[in-house]
């Protein structure tokens, strides 16, 4: 129980005072070891989800069912020993160039993560490949360590590398400059919030890899500054969340430009009938794996904050911030100019807060980002756009100052806590 500054009150929510057991609905998360797909266990050929409609327009599904407040309360799974994993390769094993080897001992990769361990030998075969991971699982190094290697092996490969988000492009450009090193392998990111001539330009250059966000692929394409049919190899990460903003649409149109012979790679957190049917529509007798270890955040402490009839809802925001623990905080609004509105209060009540949305350009989004990543600031507030593919170390808590969409997007905000085998907490506010 606090109090707010209008000395009205508002509690955790749960049976027990603060984090007591709380009541919750099953939510479909998986148990064990049930879901570890192809390693320590029997092949994963088979996917779950529920089907979700898809809407008449642009592609977004229509999935915006309420979500009881029940499945916003669930305690953290004690962090116990667990028996490590042990892989079947090591990184020096794989069939790579010496050099492409050398990069990878000096980012400090000894092992590889169980999607690495399974993913890299099927993409050096040159198998298309589905992957069903969570985020924060090495996926990304999965797909550049071999897809580097084909490079290095053909130096007039192209590979595309499509994401949904601007910041999941740029942070996977900075992974691809860690794993190049001082190899002459080029990339060019292409985003939208930046002028594009500087992209058209980078296309004329000389380069091997290309990654961005669908639609300012398909602007590219329009424009004729990026020849798709050039591309050998096409990696889709974060395929639901693809599909779930809408660009169905041009996902369809960028592989219809693609080379007719390819190696394609689709990443995902969830496969859902839309996915599967893409999956027979894009991929041709894809390796299966999955390494998903369950659908919320085992280490994420999650409960509610009730609000009273009539509370001021910043002020209760502010009251918990104010808290000694609440040390780096990632808040989730619903629009772009609410979350703007909310960072601008908090940084009149004195808090050092950022934001990230839609309408912001990316060197303004990208500033934001380092400030929370690097503890210049405490608190970053955020659309639905950092809920997925970004990584950024100990955050201490997620709120979700308005309720999300549907149960999806709540579990992947969530899950920017409770990482590395620490405790996270999640609070969603409810009336």
């Amino acid at each position: 129980m606090y109090k707010n500054n209008n000395g009205r009150s508002a509690s955790l929510h749960g049976r027990q005072t603060g984090f007591g057991k709380p009541s919750f609905a099953s939510s479909g998360r998986s148990s064990g070891n049930s879901s570890r797909g192809k390693f320590g266990g029997k092949p994963r050929k088979s996917f779950g989800g529920s089907p979700r409609k898809m809407s008449r327009g642009g592609g977004k599904f229509n999935n915006q069912k309420s979500i009881h407040h029940s499945q916003f309360v669930r305690k953290a799974d004690p962090i116990v020993e667990s028996a490590p994993f042990i892989p079947k390769n090591k990184f020096i094993d794989f069939k790579i160039s010496d050099s492409l080897k050398a990069n990878i001992i000096k980012k400090g990769y000894k092992t590889p993560t169980p999607i690495q361990d399974i993913a890299i030998p099927f993409i050096l075969a040159g198998r298309d490949v589905v992957g069903v991971a969570n985020t924060g699982t090495g996926k990304t190094a999965a797909f550049l360590i071999p897809l580097l290697d084909k490079i290095l092996n053909n130096p007039a490969e192209k590979i595309l590398i499509i994401v949904p988000t601007r910041e999941l492009a740029i942070q996977i450009n900075e992974e691809f400059f860690g794993f190049r090193g001082h190899l002459n392998i080029y990339s060019v990111c292409c985003v939208g919030g930046v002028g594009i001539n500087n992209q058209i330009s980078g296309l004329r250059r000389a380069h091997n890899v290309v990654i961005g966000t669908p639609g300012r692929l398909k602007d590219l394409v329009d424009r004729k500054a990026l020849n798709l049919s050039q591309f050998g190899s096409i990696v889709l990460d974060e395929a639901d969340r693809m599909l779930d903003m809408g660009f169905v649409n041009d996902m369809r149109f960028i592989m219809a430009k693609m080379a007719p012979h390819r190696q394609t790679l689709l990443f995902s957190a969830t496969i859902t009938s839309e996915i599967d049917r893409l999956i027979k529509e894009f991929l041709i007798d894809p390796e299966k794996i999955s390494v998903k270890t369950g659908d919320t955040a085992r280490n994420v402490e999650q409960n509610v904050v009730r609000l009273e009839r009539g509370q001021d809802k910043v002020d209760a925001l502010h009251d918990l911030l104010a808290k000694k623990e609440f040390s780096k905080v990632l808040i989730f609004g619903r629009t772009k100019h609410g979350v703007e509105k909310l960072s601008k209060d908090l940084i009149k009540r004195g808090f050092k807060a950022e934001s990230i949305h839609g309408d912001k350009n990316q060197s303004r989004r990208q500033k934001a980002l380092k400030a929370f990543r690097d503890n210049q600031s405490q608190i970053l507030v955020a659309t639905d756009v950092a809920a997925r593919g970004l990584d950024i170390p100990n955050v201490t808590h997620v709120i979700n100052f308005d309720i999300p969409a549907n149960y999806e997007d709540y579990i992947h905000r969530i899950g920017r806590t409770g990482r590395a085998d620490k405790t996270g907490i999640a609070l969603t506010f409810i009336s």
